[in-house]
């Protein structure tokens, strides 16, 4: 029997269990606790009744984003060792258990190179056959790599080297200039829809949509070609945000109609079963039912709808899930600021995303970025201040973990890929006020896992039970802003340990561009309220 395992007792239990505690302060980091006693009466605490007869959406994973930023402290700032030490810490089943990544699919912000496509000619020229098309050049991880060589695909290896099974998830944040309508790749702009770039007017093969359809397929291809194997894509990451990156616009309808004339029938010549998602941006962007504004003809060549949650409001999230609950649903952005306060963190990350989504639907969660720097850097905008699910000291590659990287885990290391998510009682509303929230899910070996998050400054008793079980429940106090899993099994359970953090100065000043708003927060001239 594993170290922290404990046989239960009185019959009622499973053979081993396994509870942690997570504070918002970080003061507890994945702590083990002793598995309560059982008990049959509960005083003032707050009944959690956990239901595996009620059954929900099925729980692909979680993990984060792999931008070129990154990618190149991973690379870069860390030696073999610690690269080999942090992403096996992270992504190893037996460890961290970390399960999905995305990718851009192109440049991004933030970015360590100057932004780049796979295709870059000048404003005018077309190059309908893609026979420029290049992820890169040079082998992958050397000092003179460049494009997606250079940082991404070393780093996206040696994962799949750790997790074969890593589900990867392809972003792009505009295609090529000359696709366009403004002939640029930053501050938006859009395809040039209705216009043609090859010597006829075969849609798939003349249209700029049938070209730019053929590029996500080429990409694929050429991902597969090196051993990476892409698992779904989004149309576009923030079809409404025009910043000074690379960005273009699309309405949902837009999406819609370029998912199911081109990308579905383009993608089916090569890669039939690939996942495909529209949306990819914030919820206040779902202002009416989904299925007022998309047909169940474009809806039959969709597989999903992912989110951010940068704004609200949330509830927003069940215009689409409501209106075409056989999709798949996910989160696919959200960080934090490197001054977050633990109240603002743990609304976010324990409360919005890991609670409340799941609860409502949410079936994997991809963060971003899964590292920065002390300063939040690198990236092109000059932009400081943020943070990722860790941070690297850039010069040392030394490395702390923040809260994002414990919500994350709380999922990968107790929760396999497979499960389902069942109903838990709920004393949140919302995922950031109220009480106790809860999210729990049955494994398909019959493990139950079970994530009890307190929304408050102040500890608070629970007790949890599974139904079945009677009237047998069980203790423990949840901390501030914090989180207790509980993990049951008639199996083997993964109790590694979080490792030690290094310790190194954050310097986040200057802080340019404005900060993200937390749940309840409202973004005012440039800070929040």
């Amino acid at each position: 029997m594993a170290e922290h395992s404990v046989s239960s007792t009185g019959g009622v239990g499973f053979a081993n269990e396994f509870w942690t505690s997570t504070s918002g302060d970080l003061t507890q980091r994945r702590e083990t606790i002793t598995v309560p006693d059982y008990v049959s009466e509960i005083g003032d605490a707050t009944p959690i009744v956990v239901d595996p007869s009620d059954r929900r959406q099925p729980w692909i994973g979680a993990g984060a984003a792999i931008t070129d930023a990154a990618a190149s402290l991973i690379w870069g700032s860390m030696d073999a060792e610690q690269r080999h030490a942090f992403l096996d810490d992270a992504f190893n089943p037996a460890k961290g258990g970390f399960s999905v990544i995305r990718i851009p699919l192109g440049s991004c912000e933030p970015s360590a190179q100057p932004y780049y496509t796979y295709d870059d000619l000048p404003f005018g020229e077309h190059d309908n056959t893609l026979s420029r098309f290049s992820l890169g050049t040079g082998e992958p991880g050397a000092p003179d790599a460049t494009k997606d060589f250079k940082y991404i695909i070393p780093v996206v290896l040696e994962i799949l080297k750790i997790n074969p099974a890593v589900k990867i998830i392809a972003s792009p944040w505009s295609a090529p200039a000359w696709m366009k309508n403004t002939g640029h790749l930053c501050q938006g702009g859009h395809l040039r829809f209705d216009e043609w770039t090859g010597n006829g007017f075969d849609p798939m093969h003349d249209s700029f949509e049938g070209c730019y359809a053929r590029y996500f397929v080429k990409y694929v291809e050429e991902m597969a070609r090196i051993g990476i194997p892409i698992w779904g894509v989004t149309v576009q990451n923030e079809p409404s945000n025009a910043p000074k990156w690379p960005a273009m616009m699309w309405t949902l309808k837009q999406q819609a109609e370029f998912a199911h004339k081109f990308l579905r029938p383009a993608m089916n010549e090569k890669f039939p079963e690939m996942r495909i998602f529209i949306n990819d941006d914030s919820t206040h962007n779902i202002l009416w039912p989904v299925n007022e504004v998309v047909t169940p003809q474009e809806a039959s060549s969709v597989d999903g709808f992912t989110v951010h949650t940068y704004e609200g409001p949330y509830s927003n999230f069940f215009n689409a899930s409501r209106s075409f609950p056989h999709w798949l649903f996910g989160m696919t952005e959200r960080r934090c600021m490197i001054d977050e306060t633990p109240a603002d963190a743990a609304h976010i990350m324990l409360g919005i995303i890991g609670n409340w989504l799941v609860r409502n639907g949410e079936s994997f969660i991809a963060l971003w970025n899964l590292a920065l720097d002390e300063r939040g850097l690198p990236n092109q905008v000059g932009a400081t201040g943020r943070r990722g699910v860790v941070t690297i000291q850039h010069e040392t590659g030394e490395v702390i973990r923040n809260l994002e990287y414990f919500m994350l885990r709380a999922f990968g290391q107790d929760v396999t890929p497979g499960s389902t998510v069942i109903r838990s009682t709920n004393h949140t509303p919302d995922g950031w006020s109220g009480g106790l929230g809860s999210v729990a899910f049955l494994g398909a070996n019959g493990d139950v896992t079970a994530h009890v998050y307190n929304p408050t400054g102040e500890p608070i008793e629970a007790a949890v039970t599974i139904n079945g079980q009677g009237g047998a429940w069980q203790k423990v106090t949840v901390p501030a802003w914090g989180l207790v899993t509980v993990h049951k099994s008639n199996g083997e359970i993964n109790v590694s340990e979080v490792p030690e953090d290094d310790e190194f100065e954050l310097n986040p000043a200057p802080k340019h561009l404005i900060g993200d708003v937390a749940p309840g927060k409202v973004r005012v001239w440039g800070h929040d309220e």
